[in-house]
């Protein structure tokens, strides 16, 4: 028996044909999930289907996916749905220019907390960013926890998911954004001159950006810390950051 398991934070498609049937609607599918060394029957075509789609594909061990689908007979393969379709860097561009505007990207790297995720994508769309960009691997992405963090943001703010940021990184530059991350020892966030494109990188709530990822940036940047802890949650961060950003471009001066 193939069934369907809506838990608090995720929504999980479990069974081959189950499967089968939300890849053949063009549902929004997040990562295929399948049993290590399993590819007998139909799984080879699901896999093969979800690679030409571009969609995660994880080998997990036997145990883990029968206790993530409450031990329902998933078949060796069950999926997680996005909450939302992603976007391509394109269509943020495209968004961009719609408005008349600027390109105003946040570049998530490596952030793992979903509730961080989604709390950037509710402040990306205040403060109106065109879009988000995640990496495929090592990071949160479109799950019903991100959704309800995001206060139904993700509805309006187009996130894109690529296979390699850092290459990324070097398109946006090549088309004229310029690249900010957050990190320690930068320069002062309130004295940078956000005008431009701006292309702005979130670290990992642990490691903070990565250093090819840093080593991509033209500019770091820094809040000041005065008390004991040494660093802020990183959508925290990213909203003071996006908040300035949205100050210099309404125009509103500082006393």
């Amino acid at each position: 028996m193939e069934k369907k398991i809506d838990r608090e934070n995720t929504d999980l498609i479990i069974g081959r044909n189950a499967v089968s049937e939300a890849l053949r609607s063009e549902r929004a599918i997040d990562t295929l999930l399948v049993v290590r060394g399993e590819r007998n029957g139909s799984i080879g075509r699901i896999i093969a289907e979800c690679k030409d789609k571009g969609i995660v594909v994880k080998e997990v061990d036997k145990k883990k996916l029968d206790f993530m689908c409450g031990q329902g007979n998933h078949q060796g393969v069950a999926a997680y749905a996005a909450v939302h379709e992603y976007a391509e860097v394109e269509d943020i561009f495209a968004l961009a220019k719609e408005r008349g505007e600027e390109p105003f990207i946040i570049v998530c790297d490596e952030l793992e907390d979903p509730h961080n995720l989604g709390a950037i994508i509710r402040t990306a769309e205040c403060t109106g960013a065109h879009g988000v960009i995640i990496p495929k691997r090592r990071n949160a992405s479109l799950t019903w926890a991100v959704g309800k963090a995001s206060a139904g943001a993700v509805e309006y703010v187009p996130v894109a998911r690529v296979g390699n940021l850092a290459s990324t990184l070097e398109d946006l530059k090549k088309r004229g954004l310029w690249v900010y991350c957050a990190d320690m020892d930068g320069s002062n966030w309130c004295e940078t001159d956000f005008s431009g494109g701006v292309a702005l990188i979130v670290g990992s709530e642990g490691s903070g950006v990565s250093r090819l990822i840093k080593e991509k940036s033209d500019f770091v940047l820094s809040l000041p810390m005065r008390g004991k802890i040494t660093s802020l949650n990183a959508s925290v961060a990213a909203s003071i950051l996006m908040y300035e950003v949205a100050r210099q471009r309404l125009g509103i001066k500082a006393k």
